[in-house]
C-alpha cells in the first residue's frame, strides 16, 4: 500500500524526493501520512479535495482486496 502511495504522490509533484510516508497501526485500520514539500501541498489536495479523494478513493480499492482499512492523510 506505501508504495502505491509514493508512485502516485511522485507523479504529482515538483519535488518527488521530499515525500515521506509515514506508517502506523491502529486497532482495526492501517493509517498513512503523507508528508510532501509545502509548495506540492495544492498539487496532492487538488481543487476542491478532488485528487486527495481520488488517491483516497484508489488507497481504499487496493485495501478492499487486501481485506484491511486504510485511512490516507496529507500533512
Amino acid at each position: 500500500m506505501q508504495k502505491l502511495i509514493e508512485t502516485i504522490a511522485k507523479a504529482l509533484v515538483d519535488h518527488p524526493d521530499q515525500i515521506r510516508i509515514q506508517e502506523r497501526e491502529e486497532e482495526d485500520r492501517m493509517v498513512y501520512i503523507l508528508s510532501v514539500a509545502p509548495e506540492d501541498m495544492g498539487k496532492v489536495i487538488g481543487k476542491q479535495g478532488r485528487i486527495a479523494k481520488a488517491l483516497r478513493t484508489v488507497v481504499g480499492a487496493a485495501a478492499v482486496k487486501a481485506k484491511k482499512r486504510v485511512i490516507v492523510e496529507i500533512v
